[in-house]
């Protein structure tokens, strides 16, 4: 389940951390383990993201929309781009706030047509950032609110 919650687009680590602490698992543990998962996310994304691309591209309707969708997001966010690159991707996949993990990075890195590969490692390093935060706000939390919090739900 750690590795399932970790995969996650709603979850990621950001669920699968505490969740796995409240299972039993030793913080350590359980941050390895969700971060070893969540750190797969941009290849199953990047993967994804464009041979689902290629096949709806044929796609008159699908085409019109995803240009225009395309460049409003290039035009909003290339001064940041500029500014920050793979730094400010990092950063952003680190803060463990909803929609701000691997799968939003991926697809942010997608869409602005970034290199696969200096993402990946970006995001990486944005996914172990985020997991470290978890654990310590984890640790932080303590033993007796973490599981009454997970048995009440």
């Amino acid at each position: 389940m750690t590795i399932l919650f970790s995969i996650l687009p709603i979850s990621e680590l950001r669920g699968a951390i505490p969740y796995a602490v409240s299972q039993g698992f030793s913080i350590p543990s359980a941050a390895v383990v969700s971060i070893l998962a969540n750190i797969t996310v941009p290849l199953i994304a990047f993967l994804f993201l464009e041979s689902l691309h290629k096949l709806f591209y044929r796609i008159p309707v699908y085409k019109r929309f995803f240009d225009r969708f395309v460049e409003k997001s290039r035009a909003k966010v290339h001064a940041k781009v500029e500014k920050y690159g793979y730094w400010g991707l990092m950063i952003f996949v680190a803060i463990p706030l909803p929609v701000t993990g691997a799968w939003t990075g991926a697809l942010g890195a997608w869409v602005l047509g970034l290199s696969y590969k200096k993402s990946f490692f970006a995001i990486a390093g944005g996914v172990i950032l985020a997991g470290l935060i978890v654990s310590i706000l984890v640790a932080l939390w303590g033993a007796g609110t973490r599981t009454i919090f997970f048995k009440t739900m």
